[in-house]
């Protein structure tokens, strides 16, 4: 029987697209080449989290259909950075069992989730 085998791609509205690909370039590191960012194929034992929340829950803006989560190796560098570049970087971090998380605002108001999974 066909099913699903992983994680396909985050696909995000933008305003403008190539601006928005841009920053997320030159903040983020991800290369944009034919109007996509490529990664490779996680390992076996890696996960990509596919979640639901309720239209009201407020983890991430009610207004903003989707958030993206990007892994990271050091948060406290990659956000300390970020906030240097003049990007919005919420102060507030968290840190779980499986992860310290930090978040930033694009520059069309979308709120990105940053992970730094635990033993990285």
């Amino acid at each position: 029987m066909a099913s699903i085998t992983g994680f396909g791609g985050v696909f995000l509205r933008a305003d403008d697209p190539i601006a928005l690909a841009r920053w997320y370039s030159e903040h983020l590191g991800l290369s944009n080449e034919d109007g996509a960012t490529a990664f490779p194929a996680p390992r076996a034992h890696d996960q990509v989290v596919f979640a639901f929340f309720d239209r009201e829950d407020v983890y991430f803006p009610p207004a903003q259909p989707a958030m993206v989560n990007l892994q990271v190796d050091d948060l406290d560098a990659v956000l300390d950075r970020l906030i240097e570049e003049g990007v919005e970087v919420d102060p507030k971090r968290e840190t779980y069992d499986f992860g310290r998380f930090g978040w930033v605002v694009d520059p069309e108001g979308n709120r990105v989730e940053l992970w730094q999974p635990t033993g990285e």
